[in-house]
């Protein structure tokens, strides 16, 4: 594996800097098993970024003398997933979908509304449930060999619907601090799947998120825990 990773410009969160899933599941490859990714500033975009070593379980990405993003392996993952949300329901939830169309983040290639290539994951509000959902069909450029979703891919879905989760009345500025995520089975790409997310609790400006890839059968296939700090009061 190459000793750093480059976060494509195409792939970006924030106007100017990558998106936080996507940049914590290129880091997440190179721990063996479940990896828990912390960023620490912003991804910069085109740009090699040397990993560095610590130990056999923890890898550091950085820019110069700038750390970006740690990870590290973690025994387990254990989160309560909800019941599965339908394609249909899914559907009908992204019609909720709170996203702006101007701000940081309308251009993020995973859920910003002015992008036309964006993989639309729309998440909005599931009536009745203290959830959001959209559907997901992985296109085509995100798939490895076999035909499966890539994991720093996975990664980004199951980051941006956390915010919409756990701020379902405001828009307040806050960013991905830390993602740990497991996948358990492989993402067919071209296939309709469904990513969820849930708020688990908040502790003053840290938030603290569960999301979900759900296949169309209701197989859970991967999860995350995100934890987002939002920003200070100017």
């Amino acid at each position: 594996m190459s000793d750093s990773i480059t976060v494509p410009a195409a792939f970006n969160g924030p106007l100017d800097s990558g998106n936080g899933g996507y940049s914590a599941g290129a880091l997440a490859a190179f721990v063996d098993g479940i990896a828990e990714v912390s960023l620490r500033s912003p991804v910069p975009l085109d740009r090699p970024l040397d990993v560095v070593v610590e130990d056999d379980a923890t890898f550091r990405a950085v820019d110069g003398e700038t750390l970006v993003a740690q990870a590290r392996a973690v025994a387990s993952l254990e989160l309560d997933v909800p019941a599965p949300v339908s394609v249909e329901d899914a559907r009908a939830a992204s019609q909720r979908y709170r996203g702006t169309e101007d701000g940081p983040f309308s251009r993020c290639f995973v859920c910003g509304r002015v992008r036309d290539d964006a993989h639309g994951v729309f998440a909005g509000a599931v009536e009745g449930r203290d959830l959001v959902a959209s559907p997901w069909t992985p296109p085509a450029s995100t798939a490895d060999a076999e035909g499966n979703v890539r994991p720093e891919f996975i990664w980004a879905v199951l980051d941006c619907p956390t915010y919409f989760a756990l701020y379902p009345d405001s828009h307040p500025m806050s960013f991905l601090a830390q993602i740990t995520a497991r996948i358990d089975g492989p993402v067919p790409a071209g296939t309709e799947h469904v990513v969820i997310a849930w708020p688990i609790g908040k502790d003053g400006r840290k938030h603290l998120a569960g999301s979900a890839v759900v296949s169309a059968a209701g197989e859970t296939l991967a999860v995350a825990r995100a934890l987002l700090i939002e920003a200070r009061p100017s």
